[in-house]
């Protein structure tokens, strides 16, 4: 993966927010995949990453028009599957509900490219203990964002913890992907994935530890993640409780995501 062109070549709408966000998600789960020898099924309407009994298959939706040769290839991968099953569709339009997994919207959100001023503006909720963010580099800090991620995400298909199978070794050095821990009272609290790619960035897998909520955990490793991407637009696709804190970050909603999953 490469940063690719800047966002004064290369302005993202909103319309345009959907695909970006398909492209991305696809570099990155592409990242994941190979970092952790899994393996990579690639198509124009899809790729696919087959991590077996504990991480599952996902499938990234890339275009918003599949053909009934995908969608059966696609669907073939869903019934072998030996793990769970999750799919992601940013343009909303490829029915799975053949495959009995249940479905729910979240909302594909776009940043403009800001000035560096603006990024740092949202201050860190009132009274809360400070938040050290850094960007991971060594071995124990990968693993205590691993941690926090798999705590906060409730990763039950990651139990018992074998350290290194969500977030290998390999995943950061991939270029263009970084893993962000932020640590509350020298104590890790919460993490990110950030993947740039071709000239646009998103986020993964933002979560704060249970015993860390509602003390800015996740503002500020948002904050840390995006400092240093003023110039570049910047997509993710958020739940219902993150919403709030992106839209205070930038963020705006640009169209419904349909996610599936195994029941």
């Amino acid at each position: 993966m490469t940063t690719g062109t800047t966002a004064t070549d290369q302005p993202v709408s909103l319309a345009q927010a959907p695909l970006r966000q398909a492209r991305n998600s696809a570099a990155f789960w592409a990242a994941t995949g190979l970092s952790r020898g899994h393996e990579v099924i690639r198509r124009r309407g899809f790729l696919a990453v087959d991590g077996g009994a504990r991480a599952g298959l996902r499938i990234l939706i890339q275009e918003s028009d599949l053909d009934a040769g995908e969608v059966a290839e696609l669907s073939e991968l869903a019934r072998r599957a030996t793990g769970p099953v999750n799919a992601e569709d940013p343009f909303g339009s490829t029915d799975l509900s053949h495959l009995d997994l249940r479905s729910w919207q979240m909302p594909v959100m776009l940043r403009p490219p800001v000035s560096a001023s603006a990024s740092a503006s949202a201050p860190v909720p009132g009274g809360a203990p400070a938040v050290d963010v850094v960007r991971v580099e060594r071995a124990e800090d990968l693993q205590a964002a691993e941690l926090a991620v798999i705590e906060g995400f409730e990763l039950t298909a990651f139990e018992p913890y074998r350290p290194g199978e969500l977030f290998p070794a390999a995943l950061i050095a991939h270029p263009g992907v970084d893993v962000f821990l932020a640590r509350q009272d020298g104590a890790p609290a919460g993490a990110c994935v950030r993947v740039v790619d071709d000239g646009l960035a998103s986020h993964y897998w933002v979560a704060t530890a249970p015993a860390f909520r509602s003390r800015g955990v996740g503002r500020a490793v948002m904050r840390a993640s995006l400092a240093d991407l003023a110039q570049l637009p910047a997509t993710l696709t958020a739940s219902k409780l993150g919403r709030p804190l992106y839209e205070s970050l930038g963020y705006s909603v640009a169209s419904p995501s349909t996610w599936w999953a195994s029941r």
